[in-house]
């Protein structure tokens, strides 16, 4: 449990490494910091014998073009039951300029707020269930002011689950699923990888 601990608080410091810097060096910082905690704890989900512990994490360079920061617009209250019995509330929309994105609030796992995001590069170029934006209840929140929420789509991640079926994780409902291919964030491991 210690071990989990740890990787929990060093995520939560990396992420707040990644809100004092300018989005570009930020996001070498989460790179870095990604890999060096799926190769060095024993927490990583990556199976035994995964290249990725060695080669790190296939993520797209920095794009500034997929960051803005967008209000978190109201939204009919609608309640989502996941895997193992936690719920999920939907708090507002995020209108981005790719698609509107559901936010949700997890009323029962430690709380916090949750944004997975599944898109046309689902399957293909990265996971199929699609990618975690935020999960402030795991450390993983770009930040947010009197503007709104940072919406940066360089830091699309894969669940867990995508590494290691002993996993299951909360995949993106209908309302986080985007019409486009985003190119930025992390990958799927190429043919060669």
């Amino acid at each position: 449990m210690l071990d989990l601990l740890d990787w929990r608080r060093t995520v939560a410091e990396l992420y707040a490494s990644v809100r004092a810097l300018p989005p570009g060096q930020g996001h070498a910082v989460w790179r870095a910091g990604r890999d060096a905690l799926f190769r060095e704890s024993t927490q990583t989900p990556l199976l035994p014998g995964d290249r990725r512990s060695e080669t790190g994490l296939p993520v797209a360079p920095y794009d500034p073009s997929w960051r803005v920061v967008v209000p978190l617009e109201a939204a009919p209250p609608e309640r989502k039951l996941l895997a193992g019995g936690v719920s999920m509330d939907r708090i507002g929309l995020l209108s981005t300029p790719w698609g509107t994105l559901d936010a949700w609030w997890l009323t029962d796992y430690s709380g916090g707020l949750f944004v997975p995001v599944r898109d046309a590069s689902g399957g293909i170029t990265s996971y199929g269930g699609g990618r975690y934006l935020l999960d402030t209840a795991k450390g993983a929140d770009l930040g947010s002011g009197s503007q709104g929420v940072v919406v940066d789509l360089n830091f699309l991640y894969h669940p867990s689950c995508a590494y290691n079926p002993a996993w299951a994780c909360p995949l993106a409902p209908p309302g986080n699923v985007l019409q486009i291919d985003v190119p930025v964030g992390e990958q799927l491991p190429g043919p060669d990888s």
